[in-house]
């Protein structure tokens, strides 16, 4: 997936406008001119409106970042998704194929969807959604990723730790305090289930299956009841990978323990009309947003080569950003010592 064409610390300097309609005109889409760049950092992301006057979504994979075997097995769980009629929007195949390549560049094609975030302080959007994150975790179970990575304390949490130490990323005046705050917080998530989850095969401990990966408000597309394939559509399967069932379900939580609980119980409730949920992942969700607010900080880092980030990002890295990531891990490391939520 590297090429000479793309350069390992500015990645997409040679993704230009032209670039992109050349990459689909060779697989037989032909755009008018009309291209928006969509919300996507990790990877490029175009609408493009084709001469027909329909539109379609190109997404252009950051070069290195996943094997072509993980894409792969990414737009076969997508696929697999929809063939069982959840409305997951995976990429089409255009001449045999979903994953294509064009001047150093992985990329693929998918349906252009609309819709609106969801209103998760509406009980029956939350009832429909959790039936749908059901049915999507049943098409998980059925077998297991081969080429894509867990979602654990290792990759997320002590790699992530151990790269921004290690390329000094935390200014001094902030990483002592932050080292110690991280350690603490490692500590508990390796001492909760979290690290003892297994792959399904002891019934004593919780189950991993693959995994959206990335359910957040924002890869929810909601449309209007009223109108045909109406209710939610799932998007973005990039950060697909193998965990535990309730990772599709926490970032969809906000506000008070209150607020929390309500919005977990209309997600379980739609969600048991089609698949058992273990309850015992419940205290897991402040380990994951533990793991998750760590690896951000990494991810941030990771990618500040690219131009991108520095314009869209600008406060990361200062001595303020750092502190509020101290006060963060400091309030998880308070709410993984919680009783946890429980509906």
């Amino acid at each position: 997936m590297s090429s000479s064409d793309t350069s390992a610390a500015h990645p997409y300097q040679s993704l230009t406008p032209d670039v992109v309609l050349d990459a689909l005109a060779g697989v037989g889409l032909y755009g008018d001119g009309r291209i928006t760049a969509l919300s996507s950092y990790e990877n490029r992301v175009y609408q493009i409106r084709l001469e027909d006057g329909s539109t379609v979504v190109a997404k252009f994979y950051r070069p290195e970042r996943w094997s072509r075997a993980q894409i792969l097995e990414e737009h076969a769980f997508a696929a697999e998704l929809m063939a069982d009629e959840i409305p997951a929007v995976g990429p089409l195949v255009l001449n045999g194929a979903t994953l294509h390549d064009f001047g150093g560049f992985a990329f693929s094609v998918s349906p252009s969807r609309g819709g609106r975030a969801p209103e998760l302080d509406d009980f029956e959007v939350l009832e429909w959604i959790g039936r749908f994150l059901a049915r999507i975790h049943s098409v998980g179970a059925r077998q297991p990723f081969v080429h894509r990575p867990s979602l654990d304390l290792q990759t997320f949490g002590t790699a992530s730790r151990d790269w921004l130490l290690g390329h000094q990323m935390i200014p001094m005046d902030v990483q002592s305090e932050w080292q110690a705050a991280c350690n603490e917080a490692l500590d508990l998530i390796a001492a909760s289930a979290l690290s003892t989850c297994a792959s399904g095969q002891n019934d004593a401990q919780i189950t991993r299956l693959r995994l959206h990966g990335d359910c957040h408000p924002g890869n929810i597309l909601w449309t209007p009841t009223d109108r045909p394939e109406g209710g939610p559509h799932f998007v973005d399967l990039d950060d697909a990978r193998t965990g535990p069932a309730v990772q599709d379900l926490w970032m969809l939580l906000s506000g008070d323990r209150a607020q929390r609980t309500l919005q977990l119980s209309g997600l379980i409730d739609g969600y048991e009309q089609f698949r058992s949920f273990d309850r015992r992942e419940l205290a897991l969700i402040e380990p994951l947003r533990t793991l998750r607010l760590i690896h951000y900080s990494a991810w941030l880092a990771r990618r500040w080569g690219d131009p991108t980030f520095p314009i869209n990002f600008p406060w990361f890295g200062t001595s303020d950003y750092w502190v509020g990531q101290v006060n963060m891990l400091t309030e998880q490391i308070e709410a993984m010592q919680e009783e946890p939520l429980y509906v």
